[in-house]
């Protein structure tokens, strides 16, 4: 239990170790979505095209969605980017840097997904079976133009009689596939080296600033963190003293319905110290509008 509770707090206070988690179960989920997904091209010729990019592209999209929807990066990056100036400077590198970490993570799953899908040929043979050129395969010489492509169109449909009758779907679709294949290669081939690049020519490049931006983009991401937390705490010692308040004001007419109410003596020093002098809703406004408009300069000296 004692190592399971230190990894619960390491991810914990590590959102980058949270977020390459979450992006790695979507990418998971990604691959799982696709192999349990029924795919079943319409093999019309005015359909194909929109069912197999749709279903090729649409979920990416979603996927994205989700990335940075449950990247919690995002809504500080986007707190800081839109926030006053105040009294504390805002650096174009962090949001920058903030930026381009969260849209790395968020595609991670939509890229699976395409490369899944072009993997598997499916989709292309379904999207691009009508734009095939006849002439290029044997089977279509004595048909007409509109049965071309009818055939074309129902070339994914491998339990159509027609197809049973016609061998020259399997090279339309062997050959669409193996279209397919290759773009999937390649896309995770040229993925893979410029992450290589990116990693082995980093340290060409101002290696300092790179630090700082990511400095101070865990710095604010930690400071939201924390006054969060101080504010659920100084909102559980308000509520908590706001009920005292209220039974106090009410003493007299409990005693008239003969209700014993019991008067807590300790700790109303120390929840006064916690609540800095605030007594009212007014107050607790001002202070929040305060660190929003007006930061404190990052200046503790």
């Amino acid at each position: 239990m004692d190592r399971f509770r230190m990894i619960f707090q390491y991810f914990q206070s590590n959102s980058e170790s949270v977020m390459n988690g979450i992006c790695g179960l979507l990418a998971l989920a990604s691959v799982k979505m696709y192999t349990c997904f029924d795919f079943s091209c319409p093999c019309l010729p005015q359909y194909n095209m929109a069912y197999g990019l749709g279903i090729m592209f649409v979920p990416p999209v979603v996927l994205f969605l989700c990335g940075l929807i449950l990247n919690r990066q995002s809504v500080v990056m986007l707190d800081e980017w839109r926030r006053p100036q105040g009294h504390r400077k805002k650096d174009p590198a962090v949001i920058r840097y903030m930026c381009s970490s969260i849209i790395q993570r968020a595609m991670v799953a939509p890229v699976v997904w395409i490369i899944v899908t072009l993997l598997d040929g499916k989709c292309l043979i379904c999207a691009f079976s009508v734009s095939m050129d006849p002439e290029k395969f044997v089977g279509f010489a004595n048909v007409s133009p509109v049965q071309v492509e009818q055939l074309l169109a129902k070339v994914p449909c491998k339990d159509n009689e027609l197809m049973r009758n016609n061998m020259s779907h399997k090279a339309v679709s062997r050959y669409l596939r193996c279209w397919s294949q290759a773009l999937g290669w390649s896309i995770l081939l040229i993925l893979i080296v410029a992450a290589f690049l990116a990693r082995w020519l980093r340290p060409c490049f101002n290696q300092a600033a790179l630090l700082q931006a990511r400095h101070w983009s865990n710095y604010i991401d930690i400071e939201q963190k924390i006054f969060e937390e101080t504010c659920c705490e100084h909102s559980r010692l308000f509520a908590h003293k706001c009920i005292l308040h209220f039974f106090e004001s009410m003493r007299q007419e409990i005693k008239l319905h003969r209700f014993n109410l019991p008067r807590e003596g300790g700790g109303d020093g120390e929840e006064e110290d916690l609540l800095w002098g605030i007594t009212d809703q007014d107050q607790v406004n001002k202070l929040l509008k305060t660190w929003y408009c007006e930061k404190p300069p990052l200046d503790v000296s």
